[in-house]
Order: structure tokens, then C-alpha cells, then sequence
């Protein structure tokens, strides 16, 4: 078999049906890769750094026959290692001598598209796999990432104060045929001080925006099957959450966040007492210490007394009065991000809500966006 070089549209299609084997070292792949990529690193990064430093240091020759030294003794087991990948993907089709190189096609990459990804791929050439690799390796899908962001993509910002059930709903809405894509699940945070209590570690920035790219490209470039409840229309526009640019620790892309500055919100008004409540819920049975923790890293702009009594509160219990410290407080600083957009009289849509219940409210934002339009 002859092996494939494809550009990253090409690669990034086959990947829908076929594993992506990333040979970059376990750190790089660590700190960022294609989303449902499997690692088969060439080197470790102990190895990697050393053939790197005999190339910079020696010449190209020297540092090749030091990775021929790693590579020789893994060969083999490299080979299994991709054989049980595809008997696991394609359980049925998998093995060798069963349904042909459709079933048993790979495709592989590493950080420019040299040495690494092409020495893996005459090796699994060799073997019988059939083999594409990526012209430009992971960099140049880095590069299609980056640009993803300055895109004119359609959007539509569902708004609301803290409280206000903002994901649920918009999980309802996705159920109902939007295109939606939650920024807060892929950033691992709900966004506040509190949001990392309870959720996965965060990604790293570059793999946060791995994940939202990918997410982006696949609502631009795919024909949705809306279902009935959702209104019909071209030019459908992806739902996002109103946050912060930065969500922890991760930002969202400045080409991304002021094209989302610029685009309608659709304000859920819940009132306050319904939103404590919801906010209790959720909240209330979180690590004691951990919220104490985050109610201190806001002290600053909390307020010294505000910090201390809802301390106390917490400490004694009575998560209700400590909530709705803090309540009144990020409702200013939302109130504060809200109003800070330019045109926001022609932006804002305020949808008045009697609770927080996520049908209801996911019903009323589509029924005010088919009024709008």
C-alpha cells in the first residue's frame, strides 16, 4: 500500500471514521492534541528531548540513528498496540484478513508532519495498515483552530443572571433541534468562583480551544437535522452562554468574544428569590471548606464585612443568607458585564420568567426569537 498525505479538511473528515494516532511524545500530547486522538508516541519525552539535542548539538545523522536505537526495540509492540485499537473501534472488521483496508486504516501525525509521523507510518505501511498522514502535522491543525475563531459565525447569547438555570435551558433548547455549544462543560467550569468545585481538572488554553474549535467547525460545516420544535430556518444561529472571557483559567479567544459582544442576548428575568433558591440547590451540598475557600479569593471585592458574615453563615449552616450575600454580588458584576456592550438597546431581548424551570423557559426563549425574527 502506498501512503496517503492529506490536507487537514481531508484528514479531519477520514478522522469521523477512522483513529487519529498522534506520535508526538506523552507531554505534547498531554498538553494539547486533536480531540479523539490516541496517543502512540514515537519517543518518550526523555527520548525526544535527547534526539533533539543531538541534532541541534551534533548533526541530522546522529540524531537519526539515536531515535533508530528507541525506535527498533518498540516496533512491534507498536503494531499490536494499533491492532487492538482497531479491534476495539472496529470490532468486527478489525483483525487481519477480515473485511479489507477500509477496516484497518489509520491515520497518523506528529508535530510538522517529518520524521516521527512518516517513520510510524512505513511501519504500519509495511505491516499492511492502510496509512494517511497529515500534511503540516499537529501544527497546521493548530493554525485551521486559530483561524476557526475569526469566522463570522451566527450567534445567539442566552442571558440571565446567576441563578437563572442559563445551561439547563440551553440543554433543553439543544434537545429540541438548537445548535448549542456549552462552553462552560468544555472549559470544565461553571464560570465563578465556585465553578470548579465538583468538575474535572480544566484543560489546558490550547486544548480548551482545540475542543471549542472542533465544536464551532462542526455546527459550520454540517447540515443540522433540526427537529419539529425548533423553528426552521437557514442561517440558524449557535446558542452560547453569556459569560466572562476568561472561564477559570481558560480564555476565550478575543476574535470569538467580540463577535459574542456583538450578538443578541436573549435575557432570562428570573426573580431573585427564585433564583436563591435554585442557587441553594445546587450549590448547597458542595465541600463547606472548598466554598469557604472561593468565598475568599472574592474578599477583596466582596468586601470585608460581606466576606465575613457570609463565612459565618456558611460555618453555621445557613447556606440560604450566605447565597444571597452572595447573590447581590455577582448580580453586580453581571449587571456590570451586560451593560458594557455597545449597542446594548438593539442587543438585549429580556424574557420574563416566573422560575427556573428549563422547559418552560428554553419554550419562551424559541417563541421570542421566532417574534424577533
Amino acid at each position: 500500500m502506498a501512503i496517503q498525505k492529506l490536507h487537514i479538511e481531508e484528514f479531519l473528515m477520514l478522522a469521523k471514521s477512522h483513529p487519529v494516532l498522534d506520535v508526538r511524545s506523552p507531554g505534547e500530547y498531554k498538553h494539547a492534541h486533536i480531540p479523539g486522538a490516541y496517543s502512540l508516541p514515537l519517543f518518550t519525552d526523555e527520548e525526544r528531548k535527547l534526539v533533539g539535542t543531538t541534532y541541534k548539538q551534533n548533526s541530522r545523522e546522529a540524531a537519526i540513528k539515536i531515535g533508530l536505537d528507541f525506535f527498533g526495540p518498540k516496533m512491534r509492540k507498536m503494531v499490536e498496540e494499533v491492532e487492538v485499537l482497531l479491534q476495539t473501534t472496529h470490532p468486527k472488521t478489525g483483525s487481519q484478513g477480515n473485511a479489507g483496508a477500509e477496516a484497518r486504516t489509520v491515520l497518523v501525525h506528529c508535530w510538522r508532519g517529518g520524521m516521527r509521523s512518516a517513520a510510524i507510518a512505513w511501519l504500519l505501511d509495511l505491516y499492511g495498515f492502510k496509512v494517511y498522514t497529515l500534511i503540516g502535522g499537529y501544527k497546521k491543525y493548530r493554525n485551521w483552530i486559530v483561524e476557526t475563531f475569526s469566522q463570522p459565525f451566527h450567534f445567539h447569547i442566552l442571558g440571565g443572571f446567576t441563578g437563572s438555570g442559563k445551561t439547563y435551558v440551553l440543554e433543553e433548547m439543544q434537545s429540541l433541534g438548537a445548535q448549542v455549544i456549552h462552553l462552560e462543560k468544555i472549559a470544565c467550569h461553571k464560570g465563578s468562583a465556585f465553578g470548579n468545585i465538583g468538575m474535572p481538572d480544566q484543560p489546558s488554553q490550547e486544548m480548551f480551544e482545540n475542543l471549542l474549535g472542533a465544536e464551532l467547525r462542526k455546527w459550520n460545516n454540517s447540515s443540522i437535522d433540526q427537529k419539529d420544535s425548533y423553528p426552521q430556518s437557514t442561517g440558524q444561529p449557535i446558542w452560547l452562554e453569556d459569560e466572562s472571557q476568561r472561564i477559570g483559567h481558560v480564555n476565550i479567544p478575543q476574535p470569538l468574544w467580540n463577535n459574542m459582544r456583538k450578538s443578541p442576548v436573549y435575557f432570562l428575568d428570573v426573580p431573585f428569590e427564585e433564583r436563591l433558591r435554585h442557587v441553594v440547590k445546587e450549590y448547597g451540598i458542595l465541600d463547606r471548606e472548598r466554598m469557604a475557600n472561593a468565598i475568599g479569593r472574592i474578599q477583596k471585592r466582596l468586601g470585608g464585612l460581606e466576606t465575613k458574615t457570609a463565612l459565618r453563615h456558611l460555618q453555621e449552616g445557613d447556606i440560604e443568607s450566605c447565597f444571597r450575600i452572595l447573590l447581590k454580588y455577582y448580580d453586580k458584576w453581571y449587571a456590570k458585564g451586560l451593560n458594557n456592550r455597545d449597542n446594548l438597546d438593539e442587543l438585549l431581548n429580556k424574557i420574563p420568567c416566573d422560575t427556573v424551570d428549563k422547559k418552560r423557559n428554553a419554550e419562551k426563549i424559541i417563541m421570542a426569537e421566532i417574534t424577533i425574527k
